[in-house]
């Protein structure tokens, strides 16, 4: 298959659209009363969920669907689905800007969704209050009566791990939005203990469209392992962010603007569970799932400055509920901002490689993936910056400018009430 270079116009209309906008465009949501097909089409169609792990979103449907019908709480009918906004992601903006945009497509696959696993409970789970854009397409649905379910809205915590699928559920139960250890999945006892479908509310909006226009149609751009296209936010090296929708498969340096590379020295890909690429070789990655976030570091920028930053922000984040994160994530932190100064132990250089190589005792032991995710982010600096880590380590920074680069929350939160 061919990979589409063009930025394809599928999500984002040019300005906020209400819902005689949206109708006009798209025309209702194709209710067929046929679950099953609907779950087809998304199969057929090869969509992945667009929150960063790519899961296959005819699988979780699926799932959702079964479990409802062999759930205790069917009796009741009772199968709950969200969608989920908590873009937790500092350098993240794409699902803010969506729901901004077009929030119609977005309650539109909420609700195709809520029909295709049976559900009689729908939530819409968002990182900031719900701005005018969401509460008026939500009233202009009620009035005309569009929607079978009502939709309830939950403000999460601003926390980096509160969008996590079991810190949603655990939010909208009423307690804190912590992640917690799995299984059971949520997709088999989630909220109330019904089954529970979260998906990501980009995703859903793809759905949307994928019901009115067929799996033919989404993969017309993409790749054949991953179809369609995607919204990836971008900073470029001045430090200004924009959002972006391309085919995935789409070159790296394609979605540089214009495609300058100059003054580059590296590229963040995947944001802050990502992965740093130096230069010419992240011109050379293509688009994909797990490429939401895209930051151009610039020359006159300290690269082991920045990463060492992000590391003592994603450190604080954790929810301090597992030994990687309470006690690994702040060690590997501290190390890093001691290489980040001026001159450091040797030690602590071979100590932060053991933590964060190959046979780390971080990844894969946690409650979620934020210590596998933070480690990896860490390692690739450690490679990419070593050069750096040398200067820093006989005294110096190559840096010319010294202002933050990689955008953080003003104040790091740090008590348990925070996570309600």
């Amino acid at each position: 298959m061919t990979t589409a270079l063009d930025t394809p116009v599928r999500l984002l209309p040019a300005a906020p659209e209400d819902l005689r906008a949206h109708l006009a465009r798209y025309g209702p949501a194709p209710y067929r009363n046929r679950p099953g097909a609907l779950i087809a089409d998304v199969e057929a169609s090869g969509l992945t969920g667009r929150g960063g792990a790519a899961f296959p979103v005819h699988r979780k449907l699926a799932a959702v669907a079964r479990a409802g019908v062999r759930s205790p709480h069917r009796q009741q009918g009772r199968t709950v689905v969200v969608a989920n906004g908590a873009e937790s992601e500092p350098a993240s903006r794409k699902d803010e800007l969506l729901l901004q945009l077009a929030p119609n497509l977005v309650l539109d696959g909420l609700q195709l969704t809520a029909e295709a696993v049976g559900a009689t409970e729908a939530h819409l789970y968002l990182h900031h209050a719900p701005g005018p854009q969401i509460l008026r397409a939500l009233a202009e649905r009620a009035a005309r009566g569009l929607d079978r379910l009502a939709v309830t809205i939950t403000q999460a915590p601003p926390r980096f791990l509160a969008g996590q699928e079991t810190a949603v559920v655990n939010r909208l139960g009423g307690g804190l939005a912590l992640p917690t250890f799995q299984p059971p999945r949520v997709s088999e006892r989630g909220l109330g203990g019904a089954p529970t479908l979260v998906q990501n509310v980009e995703t859903l909006a793809h759905l949307a469209l994928i019901a009115r226009y067929g799996p033919r149609w989404f993969r017309a751009v993409g790749t054949a392992a991953e179809p369609g296209s995607m919204l990836t936010t971008i900073y470029g090296p001045d430090g200004t962010g924009h959002v972006r929708e391309a085919a995935i498969g789409t070159p790296l340096r394609v979605l540089l603007a214009d495609g300058a590379n100059d003054g580059i020295q590296a590229w963040l890909v995947g944001g802050y569970h990502g992965t740093w690429l130096p230069m010419p070789d992240a011109a050379e990655r293509t688009l994909d799932s797990k490429s939401g976030v895209l930051a151009a570091l610039p020359s006159g920028r300290c690269g082991l400055t920045e990463a060492a930053r992000v590391t003592g922000y994603l450190a604080a984040e954790s929810a301090g509920q597992c030994g990687p994160c309470l006690n690994g994530l702040p060690r590997i932190a501290a190390a890093l901002a001691e290489l980040a100064g001026r001159g450091h132990r040797r030690q602590t250089l071979t100590d932060l490689k053991r933590w964060s190589g190959p046979q780390n005792l971080v990844e894969g032991r946690g409650a979620c993936h934020h210590p596998d995710g933070t480690v990896r982010f860490v390692r690739s600096a450690l490679t990419v910056f070593e050069p750096e880590i040398q200067r820093h380590a006989r005294g110096h920074c190559s840096a010319t400018d010294r202002r933050p680069f990689l955008p953080l929350p003003p104040g790091v939160p740090t008590r348990e009430e925070d996570w309600t």
